[in-house]
């Protein structure tokens, strides 16, 4: 029977078992990235205090659910990278993001975070830092965007970004407690507001140096899932939820090296457009799904097809902030990814643009497996 009701968890009587005592035990929530570009979890009992990687053990998943595996071979072990305070469970309770890998002791075809830790291993020297601003989109259970009119459009573009007030800005709750998650958890988050569309917002992680900003961005965005459910609402990263004249979502990407940050850094910067510029191609690839539809060369977007770059430029490919260029060095903010886009796929991509490939690693070739490997699944293996 269908219903249109929807379930919002009851906080006063779930905190009533939260505040159990588990006489030592510790629950570990493994997270992992799934083939579609989403997160999945399932909790584990450890028997004491998690002190460092090695104190957690390699797990596995039914990977033919999550279309990350046929039937007929369906284990993938989940190797954990890195661990962050529990903000749901507190205590000792953490949360675990884990690689994917198979039985054959390879990297699962969806595990983009082996690449990109290959690369930044091998150019390591170069100290990247990167710090990604994630925009998305709060919907109601019926997946239209939260304040919009049922069967209208809410007042043109203007009074939402940063905006404050009924009617300009809309489920400030869910993005005040997901900032407060992020915050015990130990994420980088450095900020946060309302964007251009009403009901889309923004958070920022980092600076972060190499494979951390992958992992932390992954975490965020299980913890801003995780705390929307509570609430009942859903949250979508697509680059152009609404058609029409709606800003997109984009997942600005800020990049830096170590010679970028030293006097004359600009230099360094110019030497990494033209190199971005020669692969523009490649890195559209990696940058997301529906990109397409955001990307028109309107609403402080370039052009899917062309490259450019430009001083405080909002409709350029890559903008170098005006106080950069005055001070002569700093970092680059590359817009085209989507928000939908693989945070270890986009700093994987742009580290081999600059530096080279690595043998082991292949950012376009690894997106075209996964896209391959996704197709040929067969239906009836999957659940």
């Amino acid at each position: 029977m269908a219903t249109d009701s929807v379930y919002v968890s009851n906080t006063t009587n779930l905190q009533k078992y939260l505040d159990l005592p588990q006489h030592g035990k510790v629950i570990a929530e493994y997270v992992w990235v799934d083939a579609d570009g989403g997160t999945r979890s399932k909790s584990k009992t450890l028997p004491k205090k998690v002190e460092s990687l090695a104190d957690l053990p390699e797990w596995n998943f039914d990977g033919s659910s999550t279309n990350q595996a046929p039937g007929d071979n369906s284990d993938v072990y989940l190797r954990p990278v890195a661990y962050y305070p529990d903000p749901w469970r507190r205590g000792d309770n953490i949360l675990v993001i884990a690689e994917t890998w198979m039985s054959d002791g390879k990297p699962n075809t969806f595990n983009f975070r082996h690449d990109a830790a290959v690369l930044m291993e091998a150019h390591k020297a170069e100290e990247f830092w990167f710090g990604l601003e994630q925009e998305y989109t709060l919907l109601d259970a019926y997946g239209w965007p939260y304040g919009w009119p049922r069967n209208g459009f809410p007042a043109p573009q203007g009074p939402y970004y940063c905006g404050n007030g009924t009617g300009k800005v809309f489920c400030r709750d869910i993005v005040e407690a997901h900032y407060k998650a992020c915050l015990y958890a130990g994420i980088n988050i450095s900020g946060t507001n309302a964007e251009v569309m009403p009901a889309q917002w923004e958070y920022q992680v980092g600076p972060c140096s190499g494979i951390e900003l992958g992992d932390q961005l992954w975490m965020s965005r299980f913890l801003l899932h995780r705390v929307a459910e509570e609430f009942g609402a859903r949250v979508t990263f697509h680059p152009k939820p609404v058609p029409g004249d709606w800003n997109g979502a984009g997942l600005h990407s800020n990049v830096s090296t170590k010679a970028m940050r030293e006097e004359g850094g600009m230099k360094a910067i110019e030497e990494a457009m033209e190199k971005m510029s020669k692969r523009h191609a490649e890195h559209m690839k990696v940058y997301g799904e529906g990109n397409e539809a955001r990307m028109t060369g309107r609403h402080e977007t370039a052009s899917y097809d062309k490259f450019s770059w430009g001083i405080a430029n909002r409709g350029a490919s890559v903008r170098v902030n005006r106080a950069v260029a005055e001070e002569g060095k700093g970092y680059f903010e590359d817009r085209r990814p989507a928000s939908n886009a693989d945070p270890y796929q986009i700093t994987g991509m742009i580290v081999e643009t600059l530096c080279g490939k690595v043998e082991g690693a292949d950012m376009v070739a690894k997106a075209s497996e996964a896209s391959e490997a996704a197709d040929d699944i067969p239906a009836e293996t999957k659940h």
